[in-house]
């Protein structure tokens, strides 16, 4: 199958897949990462085909709702592209991509092998900071029943994947454990500067938070 069809096969696909899904990790929040990916991946010498491909596929099975499994992914983005008959090289590259996506602890590497997959990863971590990363972060705590914020609770920076993966702080200890340490973690120039705007929304967001909880 030509490329342009076959992306929008699995566009379609996933759409398919995710529409209406309630925790943040639906339909737009991959068409969101799809368009940044492109946006980023015209500033650099990648292979768009590799990385429209990553970026649509790499929520198709988030360890987060598969039992914590990160093979499931993998396994999961395989068995479609097989099916579309895509050439083996780009199946494992696409699933090296999903495989090492994922942010996994700040005490953790957040290392790609592939300039495709930088730039796929940075498309994503960019949807979860800034106005949209906050609108995403409380629908996934509402969405697993934790509490909004409990002062008595600290953050925790965690050391390894097994403790992020099982962690459930209330959401705004997530801003510390996580989003506020990607901008950071940018791999691109394109990424780098897009992520400095969301970062201070969300530094103003957190100190307008605080201001209304205290009452004041």
């Amino acid at each position: 199958m030509p490329h342009t069809p076959l992306i929008q096969t699995t566009a379609n696909h996933i759409q398919s897949l995710l529409s209406g899904e309630g925790s943040g990790h639906d339909w737009w929040h991959v068409y969101r990462v799809w368009q940044n990916a492109k946006a980023i991946a015209n500033n650099e010498q990648a292979d768009l085909f590799i990385v429209e491909l990553a970026a649509l596929l790499h929520d198709i099975a988030d360890h987060k709702f598969h039992n914590g499994d990160d093979t499931a992914g993998p396994r999961a983005a395989r068995a479609w592209l097989e099916s579309l008959q895509v050439e083996e090289p780009t199946i494992q590259h696409i699933c090296l991509i999903i495989k090492e996506i994922s942010y996994k602890g700040a005490g953790t590497s957040s290392a790609m092998s592939t300039l495709e997959g930088r730039i796929v990863q940075d498309a994503d971590r960019l949807d979860a900071i800034g106005a949209i990363g906050i609108g995403r972060a409380f629908a996934f705590g509402g969405h697993k029943g934790r509490e909004m914020y409990n002062p008595d609770i600290k953050p925790v920076l965690h050391e390894n994947f097994e403790a992020y993966k099982t962690a459930s702080a209330p959401t705004i200890n997530h801003f510390y454990e996580k989003l506020l340490l990607l901008k950071d973690r940018m791999h691109t120039k394109t990424a780098k500067a897009m992520a400095e705007e969301r970062h201070q929304f969300m530094e103003a967001f957190l100190k307008q938070f605080y201001h209304e909880w205290d009452g004041l």
